[in-house]
Formats: structure tokens, sequence, C-alpha cells
């Protein structure tokens, strides 16, 4: 097996320049670059790994927490996040937090003994304070949906808010009036956001927010059902649903055609996220699009131009708009 050695001697330069080549350090220049690979590729050398970490003092390795590891803005971001960091050579480590104070912090924890260069976040249950003594560490940190006082470079969001006001003035401006929600756990601040959008557009068209036409659900579609029977039981006069992310949308939507309303004939429906399986549902779903995955890429571009040193030509941008997207689950009342 060929070594490093051989590599630096056929390429006619130092063992410190071929290391530089294989952590991507940017301050190699692209004719020695090409010899160095040019050199491993005839020799069939192959890096050790760690060996490359113990000289870089880098593993290559970036950690992902999410809140579950199933769903559509789950996957869509764990793949989003893997794809872009792998066209450089990095890998990502996956963990799960569940929601859960504890199990967040335990995940992060795991993430760090990992000797992970850096952190990208979809952390709920923590609190505040502890991201902020996180991020002021010497291990880089960068959060996903969720905005820290103090840390806007370190952050990358959606104005949940004013989706929330886009989804409900979808269907005001439909002529719609007698609106339920489905709204996600409240003590999750995307949630909470949502649904303060969703009553000041109430206000603002002059129609009453009443608590009685809220039920509270978990973002999961058995929640959906569950919201919708409660509309049929208690408030079979509603004429649009709004829900807070699109798996309970899509479960009303079930909940609904079982209970023999035709979409959006006898009931409108309007979801939150966009998801990849909102435009096969039938009727395909009106939403608002939620790009998780613009946050995930932006969150591993930072990664990559903040850690590693790689030249990112394109913007890094903080704060996303959510927009209206229109399909056939919404109509004029």
């Amino acid at each position: 097996m060929a070594t490093i050695y051989e590599v630096s001697e056929a390429a006619g330069v130092s063992l410190a320049t071929v290391s530089r080549v294989m952590n991507g350090n940017t301050k190699v220049s692209d004719r020695t670059r090409k010899k160095v690979e040019t050199a491993m590729a005839e020799l069939g050398y192959q890096p050790n790994a760690i060996a490359q970490s113990l000289a870089s003092n880098r593993t290559n390795s970036v950690g992902l927490l999410v809140s579950e590891l199933h769903g559509s803005y789950f996957g869509d971001l764990m793949s989003t996040v893997e794809q872009a960091l792998k066209q450089y050579g990095k890998h990502v480590i996956i963990t799960a937090g569940h929601v859960d104070e504890k199990r967040e912090h335990d995940a992060i924890e795991f993430l760090k003994s990992r000797r992970c260069d850096a952190l990208i976040l979809h952390a709920e249950a923590v609190s505040d304070e502890y991201l902020t003594t996180l991020c002021k560490s010497d291990l880089p940190v960068v959060v996903i949906n969720r905005k820290v006082d103090g840390l806007d470079d370190h952050c990358f969001v959606v104005d949940n808010e004013k989706g929330g006001y886009l989804a409900a003035q979808a269907a005001i401006q439909q002529g719609h009036k007698e609106i339920g929600y489905i709204s996600g756990p409240k003590f999750k601040k995307d949630a909470s956001d949502r649904l303060a959008g969703h009553k000041r557009a109430l206000t603002e068209a002059g129609i009453e927010a009443k608590d009685d036409h809220i039920f509270e659900g978990d973002f999961h579609e058995s929640s959906g059902q569950e919201g919708m029977h409660y509309f049929k039981q208690h408030f079979p006069d509603i004429t649009a649903l709004i829900c807070a992310n699109d798996e309970m949308a899509s479960g009303a939507m079930t909940a609904a055609r079982e209970a023999g309303l035709e979409i959006p004939q006898h009931l409108s429906i309007v979801g939150f996220d966009n998801v990849l399986f909102s435009r096969y549902l039938y009727p395909k779903l009106t939403t608002i699009n939620n790009p998780i995955q613009s946050l995930g890429e932006m969150a591993a571009r930072w990664v990559l131009k903040n850690v590693y040193d790689t030249k990112i030509n394109q913007a890094i941008e903080h704060l996303f708009v959510p927009e209206v997207v229109e399909r056939h689950s919404l109509s004029k009342r």
C-alpha cells in the first residue's frame, strides 16, 4: 500500500502540502493540487481518515440534531444537509432529540463526543440560554427554525407568524368567515407563531378569533383526524379548516371524506410546509411553502464557509419569507 511519503516524492511537494490537499485546504494552488491528486491516483493511495483527523485537528464530520427521524419535513432537512456537505467531502452524524430537553441535551453531548467539527441543531426543547452558552464555546454551532436573541448570525429561520397569517388570509380572501384551526403543540415556538399569525389575519378581517375554534394537535396526521372530528361534532358549520402543517392537513382530509364531506365543495382545507406529498393528495393541497431545504442548505453553507474555509460564492441568508402555494383544496365560499 502506498504511503503519504511516496505521494510527496512522486508529486515533488512536501508532506505538509499533501496533507493540505487531503484536507481540502484552500491555500493550495490548483496546479499543485492537481499534481498531488494525480500522484495519489497513480499510486492508488487511500488517505487514512484517523491520520487525517489527527494531523488537521478536523474529523470532516458535522453533527446534525433533528426533532424526529421520520416524516417528509425532517427527511427533506437531513437529505439537504447531507448532500450539501457531501459534495465537499464532509460527512454528517445524525441524532434525534424528540422535543425533550434532556434527550436534546444528551444528543448534543453525543455529537460533541464524536469530535464533530460543527453542529447544526433543530432544537426545540433546550433553553435559549443553553444554546447561547453552546455558541460561545469553541465548537461552531448553527440553529435551524429558531431565533435566539443575540445569535442572529447563527440562526436560520422562516417567518412562521407571516406564514400563519398568509394561510388564514388565503381562506378569508375566498370569502370564508367560519374558519377552524388545528395548531401544533403551543409550547413550540413555530406552532405558537403560526397561531399568532392566524389570529392576526382574522382580527384584521373583522372576524372574531374564537378560542373554541382552535384545536391543539401535535403535528402528526392522527391529530389532524382528531381535529376534524372535533369540528364536525362541535362546529359543523365551518367552511374552511387551516392546519399548522401538511401532515395534520392530510389527516383532516381523510377524516372529512370519511364524514361524507367533499373537498373543497363542502370544506376548504389549507396546510403548512409544502412537503412533497402535499402535491399528490386528492385534491392537491393548498399550503404555505416552508423552505426547510433552503434553511438546511444555508446552514450547511455557513459551516463550509466558516469552519472549513470553503470558497462559497452565494450569499448566506438567515431569514426566509413563506409563500402561499395555491392548489385545489381551497375554493370560494
